[in-house]
């Protein structure tokens, strides 16, 4: 495949090593010619790596079994995911997981990545919808332009809102930043 069709998600082979991308960039400097910057997580040993990769040099890309599964629970082993054809159970651990678990809640679907049947990162939606815990109340006549405050998701992730968000409402986020998007 082209370095320019890499996307976070997918699975390639570096020096002999699999790797999955957790971060593109596209860049085109003023001088020479565009390139790929990738981050990518080796799956075996965990560790992060950087690569950049000229525009139209091809890369190794292995194909990945996709599954669509249910979060169940997290626990010291890991977090839990249930098949939802088959209702096999697998545990994910944490590592391997990293930030992608504070935008799942119980029972939220996902798309769990599988080489040689073992699960190796997870695919999430664009967007999930997660409950406001606890934020700061608003402030009356707050009505200049790109005033935010902190809040608190149900599932521990902090991120910034617009002042009118409250305790217990629901409001739409990125799960590739983590940033607010709008109300639910």
């Amino acid at each position: 495949m082209k370095a320019t069709e890499l996307k976070p998600g997918i699975a390639i082979t570096l020096s002999g090593k699999l790797y999955v991308i957790t971060k593109t960039e596209h860049t085109k400097p003023g001088k020479g010619p565009a390139y790929i910057q990738i981050k990518a997580r080796d799956v075996v040993q965990g560790g992060i790596t950087e690569k950049r990769f000229n525009s139209a040099e091809n890369v190794d890309a292995v194909t990945l079994d996709r599954r669509n599964m249910e979060y169940l629970y997290s626990d010291g082993s890991g977090a839990t995911f249930m098949d939802s054809e088959t209702f096999d159970q697998l545990v994910m651990p944490t590592d391997v997981l990293g930030e992608s678990l504070l935008f799942l809640t119980p029972n939220a679907m996902a798309n769990v990545l599988c080489h040689e049947g073992n699960p190796i990162s997870l695919d999430l939606p664009a967007t999930v919808e997660l409950e406001v815990t606890d934020t700061a109340p608003g402030i009356k006549g707050a009505t200049a332009t790109n005033q935010l405050k902190e809040a608190v998701c149900e599932t521990g992730l902090k991120t910034r809102v617009p002042p009118f968000i409250t305790n217990g409402e629901k409001i739409k986020v990125s799960t590739e930043d983590g940033s607010y998007m709008s109300r639910a």
